[in-house]
């Protein structure tokens, strides 16, 4: 199985930090947000990682190289500005990511969670286009993103829970797209309505980069626990 971190984002909310670094280049804990990616991916048996590139795009490879540090091999999908939102750049990067079924994890949140090998999560059906790692509701997110409902993600009223940026999608979810910007979510919340979309929660860590506060916050954390 191959894996996608998606880092082409502008982070408008994190100004005046992302004028001169993409998201995925600010650092927390004393390394970059993508590093904590990639050490997790090539822990976890993952040989082969596609990056997506946007604002500020060329920082990216300059930095990481082919990922011959971590014991992998990295591959850019660059998409130039403006960048082609979640959904558009996965589309441009599935010539890259193969035939079977890929990880896809957003460059800017941190998280413990932890995949052990590169294959496909248990819950994962025969006939669906994606699993989901959802998380409970942070305080800038209360009313979450998705229900779940007997192993799969449904548009649903009852109890909802925030999607981690974190899923195992097969390429036919994106079939009949077209190139171009488009966010992933239509395409999610369209599946997850024919019953094809599994999922499971996370209790553990998980962290949304989206402002410096918070940036700040879990940079205090992590160095403290450090010491």
């Amino acid at each position: 199985m191959r894996a996608m971190i998606l880092a082409a984002g502008r982070g408008e909310r994190m100004k005046p930090l992302t004028d001169v670094h993409p998201k995925p280049l600010l650092k927390v804990g004393g390394k970059t947000l993508i590093e904590y990616h990639l050490e997790h991916l090539a822990a976890s048996g993952f040989k082969e990682i596609v990056i997506n590139t946007g604002w500020l795009g060329s920082q990216i490879p300059a930095f990481l190289g082919d990922g011959a540090r971590w014991g992998v091999s990295i591959q850019y999908s660059p998409e130039g500005w403006p960048a082609l939102e979640t959904g558009g750049g996965i589309f441009n990067a599935l010539s890259l990511l193969g035939d079977a079924p890929f990880l896809v994890v957003n460059g800017d949140v941190w998280t413990d969670w932890r995949i052990h090998s590169p294959q496909l999560p248990s819950q994962w059906r025969a006939d669906a286009l994606a699993h989901l790692i959802l998380v409970s509701n942070p305080p800038h997110h209360p009313k979450g993103d998705f229900g779940l409902l007997d192993g799969r993600v449904a548009d649903t009223d009852a109890k909802r829970y925030t999607f981690s940026g974190i899923g195992f999608y097969h390429p036919e979810l994106f079939s009949g797209c077209l190139a171009g910007a488009f966010k992933l979510a239509a395409l999610l919340f369209a599946a997850a309505q024919q019953g094809r979309v599994t999922g499971e929660i996370y209790s553990g860590q998980w962290h949304d980069i989206g402002t410096p506060e918070r940036l700040a916050q879990l940079d205090q954390k992590l160095l403290g626990s450090a010491q």
